[in-house]
């Protein structure tokens, strides 16, 4: 595990030999919602020994439709993030969109996340390197894992070697996407930790209801086939009940579904470790 992995998680406990997760609702409904997904998933991944991060935007500017659910308000939502990882002694990421938004929730977040279609972005690249805070690049949908070292570099010569990719799947088609896992070796090529994105990588885009579509019941599929790949970490987002959540419920794993999958893929990640001993 990487330096700056290790100083994130440095007020948890856990296996050095595990991945870490990424997890949380898409997107800040309301203080009751994250205390209760941050308090249930902290007390799932203390006890197997994984080490988290709290997921969840604070403002959603990609949607597909402009009657959309994008938040409550970034400084209401910036400061529940913070409150949310004082309280439980985690880190924090949420997405920023724009140089200014860099700066604005860089105080609030330990790690700032670049949504894929905005990986190319090369002032948002500088602008979230300069705040010395930890970069999560999601691979675009377009972009071959390989290519990302290009936005490694960016970052990195902007003085900031605390760097992650995020695979998130490639487009096939117009409404859907495919995982192609070879971008995970590919992508720690480049030097620095790759997280699948468990829950993104199967969407459905361009739906003619002007919602996203999903499918979640593959979550687990796509979880368990990363860490066989090598996948660093995971991207899992996650609701207490995704049918009413505000933004992308179709995509989203049910909170009560957590703990099972991550108890399985703890168990996959500890025979691969026997193996690599053997």
């Amino acid at each position: 595990m990487q330096t700056f992995l290790k100083s994130l998680f440095s007020k948890q406990s856990y296996d050095e030999k595990n991945f870490f997760l990424l997890a949380g609702p898409c997107v800040i409904e309301s203080e009751a919602l994250v205390m209760e997904v941050a308090g249930r998933v902290s007390e799932i991944c203390r006890n197997l020994g994984i080490p988290y991060v709290f997921k969840s935007s604070y403002r959603k500017a990609n949607r597909t439709s402009a009657h959309s659910f994008t938040g409550i308000g970034d400084t209401a939502a910036l400061e529940l993030l913070k409150k949310t990882g004082e309280t439980f002694s985690i880190p924090t990421v949420t997405d920023i969109h724009s140089p200014e938004e860099a700066a604005m929730a860089a105080p609030y977040a330990d790690i700032l996340q670049i949504p894929a279609f905005l990986c190319r972005q090369t002032d948002l690249l500088e602008a979230a390197a300069t705040t010395g805070k930890t970069v999560n690049v999601k691979k675009g949908q377009f972009v071959s894992g390989p290519a990302m070292k290009f936005a490694v570099e960016k970052i990195v010569t902007s003085g900031n070697d605390k760097v992650m990719l995020t695979e998130r799947g490639n487009s096939f088609g117009y409404t859907d996407l495919v995982v192609d896992y070879r971008n995970i070796p590919w992508m720690q090529e480049h030097g620095v930790p790759v997280v699948m994105d468990c829950t993104h990588s199967l969407q459905q885009p361009n739906q003619s209801s002007g919602v996203t579509g999903g499918n979640p019941q593959l979550i687990s599929t796509i979880a368990k086939a990363a860490i066989a790949a090598g996948a660093d970490g995971l991207f899992i987002e996650t609701h207490p009940n995704p049918s009413i959540a505000k933004s992308d419920g179709a995509n989203m794993l049910p909170l009560d579904l957590l703990e099972g999958l991550l108890t399985q893929l703890r168990d996959i990640r500890q025979v691969i470790a026997l193996q690599k001993n053997v």
